[in-house]
């Protein structure tokens, strides 16, 4: 089995102490040396300015390739161009293009007036450009809005007709989930990179919660084993356990890029990059 390649996704602080949890966890993880690492947009549009914010002090003082998101929600086709010059003015030349969430809680999206409808002409507007490198979202299990079965990955060939040059999948629990839409793609004609997206849990409770608003479905054995492991105090060592399977079973199968969204919690992500082979660069700094 090599070593994987590995990214992590940050989320722009709204407190103090939250800005101390993202130094942090970019101090942890910077020296495992990340192809990229992105930065997350509020719902709504709700962090654009921390995440410029965010995305421009990592670039500079960190020297790391960072990839900025960036959603259709919430502002004109203009206003959401202005932004993504403005990445280009300080030398970030990826984004994640993203439709993004509904505002203020809707149920459905509903685009700007003047805005983008969808995400495929948010990567057709910013292909035109020729500054960026756009990678976009993905959907192992169905969307919450998808229309039917292959919806999912008739919208992901269409992102990458529009300009899109690689995919980072949602979470998911198992690795068929990932092989299953990996096949699927491949059989719709897909050959572009489509990069594993790796949830750490930190919080089984949580992570339910979250896969919930999400439509990913729980395996009613994980949940069984993290009741248990709760019970025994194990919950750690499970969730360590359990996401270094899953990394390995995807990477003796061919996959080479994992994406880890570290939710600003960055030791058992490191403690899994660890068990995969992933060492941090050696530094002048830590040479006796």
């Amino acid at each position: 089995m090599q070593t994987p390649r590995i990214s992590f996704e940050f989320f722009p602080p709204k407190s103090l102490d939250a800005s101390f949890r993202l130094w942090d966890t970019v101090n942890t993880l910077a020296p495992l040396d990340p192809g990229f690492v992105s930065v997350t947009y509020g719902a709504g549009g709700t962090t654009r300015k921390l995440t410029h914010e965010a995305v421009e002090t990592i670039h500079k003082n960190y020297g790391l390739n960072v990839a900025a998101h960036l959603t259709c929600v919430d502002a004109s086709k203009a206003e959401t161009l202005e932004i993504a010059e403005s990445y280009a003015a300080i030398g970030v030349n990826e984004l994640v293009a993203l439709r993004g969430d509904p505002s203020g809680g809707a149920s459905e999206f509903t685009p700007h007036p003047e805005g983008f409808a969808n995400s495929c002409e948010l990567i057709e507007a910013l292909a035109e450009t020729g500054k960026f490198k756009l990678r976009v979202g993905a959907y192992p299990d169905p969307h919450p809005e998808a229309r039917s079965a292959t919806s999912d990955v008739d919208w992901l060939k269409r992102k990458f007709e529009a300009g899109a040059h690689s995919a980072i999948t949602q979470f998911f629990f198992e690795p068929e989930t990932f092989f299953r839409f990996r096949d699927a793609c491949a059989k719709a004609g897909i050959d572009a990179p489509i990069i594993p997206g790796i949830l750490p849990i930190e919080n089984w409770n949580g992570v339910k919660n979250f896969a919930k608003r999400c439509g990913t479905p729980v395996p009613a054995w994980m949940d069984e084993a993290f009741t248990a492991a709760k019970r025994d105090g194990r919950e750690d060592l499970l969730a360590q356990t359990l996401c270094a399977e899953l990394c390995t079973t995807l990477l003796e199968n061919g996959v080479e890029d994992l994406h880890f969204y570290t939710l600003n919690k960055p030791h058992l992500t490191r403690d899994i990059c660890a068990a995969l082979g992933v060492q941090p660069e050696s530094s002048l700094e830590n040479v006796a």
